[in-house]
């Protein structure tokens, strides 16, 4: 792999058992956001070289990072409290379920409003995100925005 970026992920599985049903178009952002961050992701583990295979999982009312080498040897379980997460995830969920809603009967000006404050609440997750990370896994920004992305789909109920 001389010459490739080894400080990324190559594949992403996230468990479908802690997954509630989701609506299209949370489905829909989950698709984009697993393509996009396998296009391009920057991720490192502390004292591992990747590139990494990662599983997101809930387990226990924690998330876990479960990183692998490309290989699918096991490097190391990255263990999150969702405490952190709880308030922009809940504000999160509630700010799309009327962005999705307002784009059906709303004016643009109106539906843009949400839109913003749907982006702010994702880039404050995000940002959540990479502080738990830090000292474990190191990602950049479009990285984060992506796995909070992914970490909402776990997250979500019907």
């Amino acid at each position: 792999m001389s010459g490739a970026r080894r400080d990324r992920v190559i594949d992403i599985l996230l468990d479908e058992g802690t997954m509630a049903a989701r609506s299209p178009e949370a489905e829909h952002e989950r698709q984009v956001a697993i393509f996009d961050l396998l296009e391009e992701n920057s991720f490192s583990l502390s004292g591992a070289e990747g590139p990494y295979r990662l599983h997101l999982a809930i387990q226990d009312s924690r998330l876990l990072f479960d990183v692998r080498h490309e290989g699918g040897r096991k490097l190391r379980d990255i263990v999150l409290s969702l405490t952190p997460f709880r308030k922009v995830v809940k504000d999160y969920f509630m700010i799309c379920e009327s962005y999705y809603a307002a784009i059906k009967k709303l004016s643009p000006a109106q539906i843009e409003a949400l839109d913003m404050g749907r982006r702010g609440l994702h880039n404050e997750g995000s940002e959540v995100l990479r502080e738990r990370l830090s000292g474990k896994i190191e990602v950049d920004f479009d990285t984060a925005r992506r796995l909070f992305t992914l970490i909402c789909a776990l997250l979500a109920r019907a």
